[in-house]
């Protein structure tokens, strides 16, 4: 989502009104991380919020019932019948090859003024968690956001001496120039000046940035992979060690039943239709391989794999 927590960018003015169905919960410590290990590589859930949205306006004109004919796959982690709001969670994700440490997003953050929702001037446990999945601050080699929008980029920063600065000093952040352009150029017309001012420019102004246009191999066999649509600059990370796959996929999904129905328009793509089309691409051409799929805010047991379905659907089965 972005400053006003109602959007990635997208829907921004729209206004703090709009928030009564979808009010985030902070999250206490969590029953996570969980850690999988794909080769000479491991991803760790750090988590820093969760929460409800409005299925009905996260998918504007879909057919909701089909979330209740797909309860199997979405409830309980994805979807509550009884209130029709999808579900989320606000995460980061470490990534540990022979090498490097790699933080993919940063959830909401901490301190950050985002209006009247309980993520704002928020005093939660994310620190905490990265500790328990093994890793403090100073040791993380890389951070990578896969997009600006707010709920990617909130633990860029953290507070110190009453001003914002890099959560990870030792860091190198790598922003997708399309994305820096594109979030400039929109500051005001989008509404996300709050989130880039307080979480991406900083990290500008500490000179730590790498800026790329495309892909980009971090370690072997770990690779940023350029694939706009649903932001102009929005990055996966694949993962390829000793013949273990994974992605890091981002906003490219929000929901498993995006799997069923990437047609559906999504609120939060700042191009709907190229969203569309990223979105099937990335159906596609993740069907029946072997590779474990983290979206963004996939809850709970969080990894899965996309597997077909008699009839020519897609289904997104989590892992156990």
């Amino acid at each position: 989502m972005s400053d006003k927590l109602i959007s990635r960018r997208g829907v921004i003015g729209a206004g703090l009104g709009a928030l009564a169905a979808t009010r985030l919960r902070p999250a206490g410590a969590q029953a996570f991380p969980s850690t999988w290990t794909f080769g000479e590589v491991t991803i760790s859930k750090v988590l820093d919020m969760t929460g409800p949205f409005s299925a009905a306006r996260a998918f504007p004109g879909a057919d909701l019932s089909e979330m209740d004919k797909y309860a199997d796959m979405l409830v309980p982690w994805h979807y509550e019948p009884a209130t029709k709001n999808v579900l989320f969670d606000y995460q980061a994700f470490v990534v540990r090859t022979p090498r490097y440490v790699i933080v993919v997003d940063g959830g909401q953050g901490n301190d950050k003024p985002r209006g009247s929702s309980e993520a704002n001037m928020r005093k939660g446990p994310f620190l905490e968690n990265l500790k328990a999945a093994g890793v403090v601050p100073e040791q993380v080699n890389f951070v990578m956001n896969t997009h600006f929008h707010s709920d990617h980029v909130g633990w860029n920063t953290s507070t110190k001496d009453g001003k914002f600065v890099p959560t990870f000093p030792n860091a190198r952040y790598i922003f997708n120039q399309a994305e820096v352009d594109g979030s400039r150029a929109n500051l005001a017309a989008a509404g996300i000046g709050v989130s880039f001012a307080d979480s991406i420019q900083p990290v500008l102004d500490a000179n730590i940035v790498d800026f790329i246009k495309g892909d980009r191999e971090i370690d072997n066999g770990v690779r940023i992979v350029f694939s706009p649509g649903h932001t102009p600059g929005h990055q996966a990370l694949s993962i390829n060690s000793k013949g273990k796959r994974a992605i890091l996929c981002g906003d490219l999904i929000h929901n498993p039943i995006e799997v069923v129905h990437p047609e559906w328009e999504v609120l939060f793509d700042a191009d709907k239709e190229a969203g569309k089309v990223q979105r099937h691409k990335f159906v596609d051409g993740h069907t029946d391989v072997d590779v474990t799929i983290f979206a963004a805010h996939f809850r709970g047991p969080t990894a899965g794999k996309i597997v077909s379905e008699r009839g020519g659907k897609r289904l997104f089965k989590m892992l156990a």
